[in-house]
């Protein structure tokens, strides 16, 4: 896609790339025999495996850790014999409803502060981790360390079945989300992720790459959840978690090994290599302290060119009404299915499958068509995914049978592309050295998220369960539509880079001609005096003879 902001400023080391990149022969697609195609395609995964080796596994444990903590509730907790259990743990409830009632009440009276744990450690985290990854040029820590807390997490778990009785279900909700956000989570791995590829990639390739990236993230949930149930009925508990930890300890391995941390410009260190490294305790210390968090915020609210303070605040204001409706929709999604429609979990499974495809197949059109071969700008394709999840919703309100429940995913196909189009934009408004403050923000937006949209979403299905119970999707529509204008005002502010650009090019080209002309025209009147002062001194000569 072309570049939205010309004019903004850029790192020199960028510019200088992309000059050296355009001086370079330009070899047709078409002529690269396979090898030659295989050998760029290759070339160009970074992370792509990591974070699907990362995603894959979280998804593939989350339906057995949602059945150990019903099962401890019911066995430990409790304390409900045997017989009532195996039969809940089979959904033969006919005569348990009170005991399917109390374990159900105690399970989610745990999510609540479940949730608030596992995402109020992060956003602090992320806000240190963002400033720390811009000071150092690092990137992969911010993508190893969370690989570590899903592992630590998925050891605590095989633990937890192994001392079954021992320990009760509080404990395992403890473990199961405090070593992933003590490490930072999903958000801090893809603001790393993010930040490591806006370092790794041109203006021109970026939004393709985003998009490839988050292709991968798409695919994993759905791989992971297909295989969740099958895999817990076949293995239980302790096979689900025994894969999920080997492929953690393969994530990490590639990330560690494979992933290189992208060069960046060293003149001002190395200037400093004859100070004394500090202590860990010094490293510590300057890893929290709280002027790297007014960094962090001071990038939201630094002026610049190009109302550059103004779309950084405006891409989190589209973070906040892309992502909050997301987690919402996820808190009474299956609620609402169970209701209204009779779901069982094999067909929630299937339905939930069905749309991450049709998602992953409307952002791979989106990014591999519309923006990189239409060149459509970013915040088009953002308008164009707002609009998909605005009328989906709808849909989704007022469906009636199951099939227009599948014709709402189908319309809602290009709904992931908003995230991309948000995080190009981000990657290619500020410089290299503050791609992490601006992905750390981003990141804490979207941690807040959970917090706000579950609570909200659950009280309004809660309260229109009996009239509409589809109310929380027409809110979800309602409340995406800032969205749209965010977006639209972000095209036209690139309309006008691009207008000014040219404008700037133009003057470029005609004060160049200007000199070239000048230049002529100094020669000629140089060379004209010497040829007369030759001829009059001849002239002269033979006069006096």
């Amino acid at each position: 896609m072309a570049d939205p902001n010309p004019s903004d400023p850029a790192p020199e080391k960028n510019k200088k790339e992309e000059a050296a990149a355009s001086e370079q022969p330009v070899v047709a697609w078409e002529s690269l025999t396979f090898r030659q195609k295989w050998a760029c395609f290759t070339s160009n995964i970074t992370v792509e495996p990591m974070v699907a080796c990362y995603v894959i596994p979280c998804m593939l444990a989350s339906l057995a850790t949602q059945n150990l903590s019903l099962e401890k509730a019911c066995r430990v907790n409790l304390a409900y014999p045997d017989e009532v259990c195996t039969a809940l743990a089979k959904r033969n409830t006919a005569g348990y409803e009170t005991e399917e009632t109390a374990v159900q009440q105690l399970v989610a009276g745990m999510q609540t502060w479940k949730t608030a744990l596992s995402s109020g450690l992060p956003t602090i985290l992320i806000l240190f981790m963002g400033a720390w990854s811009d000071r150092t040029g690092l990137r992969k820590p911010c993508m190893l360390l969370p690989i570590v807390g899903e592992f630590l997490s998925s050891v605590s778990m095989l633990l937890c079945t192994y001392f079954f009785y021992e320990v009760p279900m509080e404990v395992t909700g403890v473990f199961e989300c405090l070593w992933p956000a003590m490490c930072g989570g999903w958000f801090t791995m893809f603001m790393g992720v993010f930040s490591y590829i806006a370092d790794i990639t041109s203006v021109e390739s970026r939004t393709l790459r985003i998009g490839a990236a988050n292709v991968f993230l798409s695919l994993g949930v759905p791989i992971g959840m297909a295989l969740s149930g099958i895999l817990y009925l076949k293995i239980g508990f302790y096979g689900v978690f025994g894969i999920s930890t080997v492929c953690y300890v393969l994530s990490f391995i590639y990330g560690l090994v494979v992933i290189k941390e992208p060069p960046r410009q060293r003149s001002d260190k190395k200037e400093k290599t004859v100070e004394k490294k500090p202590s860990v305790c010094a490293s510590i210390q300057d890893f929290f302290a709280f002027k790297h968090i007014e960094e962090t915020f001071r990038v939201a609210f630094k002026t610049g060119k190009n109302n550059r303070q103004k779309r950084v605040l405006v891409l989190m204001v589209i973070v906040m009404v892309v992502i909050g409706p997301l987690y919402g929709e996820m808190a009474v999604m299956y609620l609402y299915m169970r209701y209204r429609y009779h779901w069982n979990e094999v067909m929630f499974s299937m339905f939930t499958t069905f749309a991450m495809v049709t998602n992953l197949i409307g952002t791979a059109v989106s990014v591999g068509v519309f923006s990189h071969i239409l060149k459509i700008d970013d915040a088009i394709v953002g308008i164009m995914s707002s609009m998909s999840k605005i009328l989906a919703g709808f849909v989704y309100a007022f469906a009636i049978t199951d099939w227009m429940i599948y014709l709402a995913a189908i319309v809602e196909i290009v709904n992931g592309t908003s995230f991309i189009a948000m995080r190009s934009i981000a990657s290619k408004l500020v410089a290299t050295d503050e791609l992490g403050k601006v992905n750390s923000l981003l990141g804490v937006c979207e941690s807040l998220m959970p917090l706000i949209y579950g609570p909200m979403y659950s009280s309004i299905y809660a309260a229109t369960m009996k009239t509409f119970p589809g109310t929380f999707f027409i809110v979800g529509a309602c409340m995406t539509m800032p969205a749209v204008l965010a977006f639209f005002w972000l095209y036209t502010e690139h309309r006008r880079d691009r207008k000014l650009q040219r404008e700037e090019d133009k003057n470029k080209e005609e004060s160049r001609e200007s000199d070239s002309r000048q230049i002529v025209s100094e020669n000629m009147k140089s060379e004209a005096p010497t040829m007369n002062g030759i001829m009059n001194a001849a002239f002269e000569f033979d006069h006096v003879q």
